[in-house]
């Protein structure tokens, strides 16, 4: 099984350290390849930044229909273009904040997220509600840490996203912790350990998810909202995205 995990940045090292967290969450014999596009932002913390992550994520999708890839993982916790990613895919596609909420419902009550910018608090709340998940989200926190200050050496992140989980724990009722940033997938084992209760990063709970999927023969269905896209020109800049009928794959 080749399952490939997708940093829709374009921050190297910190796509090294994410495709460690999912080979370290995979099966015997799962192949886990992770990359970056080839152009995007450096880090995704807003709108902007998500929408301009969207296509380079679209052509490592692309890409990877060419190659036997059996599923994917959108390793950022705003799920960007995951809609869109599903349309061009035959096989399952999960992100990483999906897969994170659903699997904290199977494990706990209630469950709190715990991110970096206080500004993407409110994609998180969206998400949320979109994923049937409202109900299990006791709160969404942030520790003000900037996405790449997680691989900065010297950083203090660690210190600081541990006691953001300990005040969700005591002030939000809350009984397991979802972390909401992929750039976290390394202090998971930490932060269980220090705070004895369930800690779920979203890149190992994707990763387990696809394969799951995969293993069962589940693959995206192409039936209705989720068929593959119509074939139609693009222009300027997205001429390299026209689709071609019936094959629907990218123009080179």
């Amino acid at each position: 099984m080749r399952i490939k995990i997708i940093n829709p940045n374009t921050t190297w090292s910190m796509t090294e350290k994410i495709g460690a967290c999912a080979r370290s969450a995979a099966r015997p014999g799962t192949e886990i390849v992770a990359v970056s596009p080839s152009m995007g932002p450096a880090s995704i913390e807003s709108h902007y930044d998500e929408a301009l992550a969207v296509p380079g994520l679209l052509q490592e999708i692309a890409a990877g229909e060419q190659q036997d890839v059996d599923g994917y993982v959108i390793a950022c916790f705003g799920d960007p273009g995951l809609q869109a990613a599903r349309e061009l895919a035959r096989g399952p596609v999960v992100g990483i904040a999906q897969a994170a909420m659903h699997v904290a419902s199977l494990v706990g009550t209630r469950f709190s997220v715990v991110t970096t910018l206080a500004r993407t608090i409110g994609q998180a709340r969206h998400l949320a509600e979109a994923y049937g998940m409202q109900r299990f989200c006791a709160n969404v926190r942030a520790c003000e840490i900037p996405v790449l200050e997680l691989d900065a050496p010297g950083s203090k992140a660690r210190e600081r996203i541990v006691d953001e989980c300990r005040r969700a724990l005591a002030e939000d009722g809350s009984d397991t912790i979802v972390l909401g940033c992929a750039g976290m997938a390394d202090l998971c084992a930490h932060i269980a350990q220090v705070l004895g209760v369930p800690v779920i990063d979203g890149v190992a709970a994707g990763t387990q998810l696809v394969e799951s999927l995969v293993n069962l023969r589940l693959g995206t269905s192409k039936h209705g909202e989720l068929a593959q896209p119509p074939a139609k020109p693009m222009t300027g800049l997205l001429e390299g995205f026209t689709l071609q009928a019936p094959a629907l794959r990218r123009a080179a």
